[in-house]
């Protein structure tokens, strides 16, 4: 189930499903922005629902305003996506992520730089896994440039060298997943932590997922991401007795 949702998440493709059932006048959320720089184009709101994209709301930009306005309801702190269909222009940078809960949010951003301008205020949860991110970013960043390292080591035939770099990729990657095991553990009362696991520890041991969920606090544990960790846990406990009956 959560390697489908994996894939949902990383891979934006142009479909989209049927808007979301209609929470007209239950809304909990605002979200306003702007978008500098569009002057004709659909901006989309949309969430993951059951492995799938489901669009929530969109504004079409006619020439007049860049900016929007979203208003959706929320049950618990959630990852929420932004798509910008820039209309005749064509751009990778069409998406960005953000983790929103009940409030109001700004979300400035532009066209040039749909993801890498972005700024998102008015949640606490999106601050706390921006700071998951920066801590990742500068476990990966070492191991990009090691990547080139080992490229020219593997151009060479440098086996000594080719060997030195591997073992130390091995254990950049065994940081990386300590890392998002500690972040979790460490804010057990934030949504955020079973979204980590969810996406940065599925195909880890059981146990680790095992100890952070019941790590959460009672409140994340009934929230959707609780929910959706417990389950997956219990879908991974009975998939690994199978395989050893």
């Amino acid at each position: 189930m959560i390697r489908k949702y994996l894939g949902a998440v990383l891979v934006i493709t142009s479909l989209f499903a049927a808007c979301g059932k209609d929470t007209k006048g239950t809304e909990n959320l605002t979200i306003t922005g702007k978008v500098d720089g569009l002057k004709q184009g659909k901006v989309f709101l949309y969430h993951v629902q059951d492995t799938t994209f489901v669009v929530l709301d969109s504004l079409v930009v006619d020439g007049k305003s860049a900016d929007f306005t979203f208003k959706h309801h929320l049950e618990s702190p959630e990852m929420l996506f932004l798509s910008l269909d820039r209309g005749h222009s064509s751009s990778i940078d069409n998406q960005l992520g953000f983790f929103a809960e009940p409030g109001t949010m700004t979300i400035e951003t532009t066209l040039k730089n749909f993801y890498k301008d972005a700024k998102v205020s008015g949640s606490q949860s999106n601050d706390l896994y921006n700071e998951y991110l920066k801590s990742r970013t500068l476990i990966t960043d070492r191991q990009n440039d090691l990547y080139v390292a080992l490229f020219e080591a593997q151009k060479t035939n440098n086996a000594a060298s080719l060997d030195s770099l591997q073992n130390v990729n091995k254990k950049l990657t065994g940081r990386l997943f300590l890392n998002a095991i500690n972040f979790a553990l460490n804010n057990k009362n934030s949504d955020v932590a079973p979204y980590i696991a969810l996406t940065e520890l599925y195909d880890r041991n059981i146990k680790y997922l095992d100890t952070i969920y019941n790590s959460l606090s009672p409140e994340i544990v009934n929230h959707k991401y609780g929910k959706s960790l417990n389950e997956f846990i219990q879908e991974r406990k009975k998939e690994e007795a199978k395989a050893n009956e």
